[in-house]
């Protein structure tokens, strides 16, 4: 009995002094208050090619981590990997200039944009234009449930074009498929161009029980008159289709937990055509 007591005394003292060898560290950098965050999102209407790609970015002079081997591509952001990730500048308005090329770099985007304390995303779409910011939304809500009804959130962006150089002039009501029901919820309320929903709640009721919780999303958008009523589909060329206009329809996984940006972008009418891209925020 004794060797056992003083064996099980022995582990307790090294398991303890294990427990304070092993403090697990994060590899972070605080922000401090006053500071600006912002992920920077490309979504002028082009084909997506890698002609069309932002190889450099520069933010008051200083070059941003976009470069020819991994450029801030067409419908995309950065930071790479942008979820949870942002750059930190100084609060206040500053320059932004972006270069497009491999070889020999040109110039196409030189705009100010003012940045505000806090998390915040910015959307170039014309290289005439400065950007539009919105605010993040951070901290994100949170929602805990029992058995296998919970949500996730999505935040529905209008930046599609009606041509290649003119902003879609419809009101955008985003919608989804209640995965029980089966009919057709509103995503927040309808947005022109430039404008978002803001972050809206999704209903997920997970595909596999024991999981982490998914199931299959469908979306669909409809054109809202100035009345706020429903005026018809919306009605676009999907990209690598034919001419044809159809009525625009999509699916996307949704994750219990998780928080997504749409954006609806590119040309309604022609080529290269438009689609809903997603971004994961957390």
């Amino acid at each position: 009995m004794k060797v056992i007591k003083y064996i099980s005394l022995v582990l307790a003292v090294v398991l303890t002094v294990s427990c304070e060898k092993h403090t697990i560290e994060y590899n972070t950098t605080p922000v401090a208050d006053g500071m600006a965050e912002f992920q920077l999102h490309y979504f002028n209407p082009v084909a997506a090619l890698t002609a069309n790609n932002i190889t450099r970015v520069e933010l008051d002079g200083v070059s941003l981590a976009a470069n020819s081997k991994a450029p801030l591509a067409t419908y995309n952001a950065i930071p790479s990997g942008s979820v949870g990730r942002f750059y930190v500048a100084d609060a206040g308005t500053v320059n932004l200039k972006m270069y497009q090329g491999t070889t020999t770099e040109t110039l196409v985007y030189d705009q100010d944009v003012t940045l505000t304390a806090g998390k915040q995303n910015v959307f170039v779409h014309d290289f005439n234009l400065p950007p539009v910011v919105f605010d993040n939304g951070y901290p994100y809500s949170k929602n805990t449930t029992e058995d296998s009804d919970s949500t996730c959130w999505l935040k529905f962006y209008h930046f599609l074009y009606e041509d290649a150089t003119t902003p879609c002039p419809l009101r955008l009501q985003y919608q989804y498929k209640d995965p029980v029901t089966l009919q057709l919820v509103n995503v927040g309320q309808p947005v022109l161009f430039g404008q978002t929903t803001g972050w809206q709640p999704i209903k997920i009721i997970k595909s596999v029980f024991n999981s982490e919780g998914y199931c299959r999303i469908d979306y669909s958008i409809k054109v809202i008159d100035d009345a706020g009523n429903i005026v018809g589909d919306l009605m676009a060329r999907k990209v690598g289709t034919s001419n044809t206009l159809v009525v625009y329809a999509d699916y996307w996984n949704g994750y219990i937990g998780r928080y997504y940006h749409h954006v609806m972008s590119g040309i309604r009418t022609i080529t290269p055509g438009s689609a809903v891209r997603q971004f994961t925020a957390l």
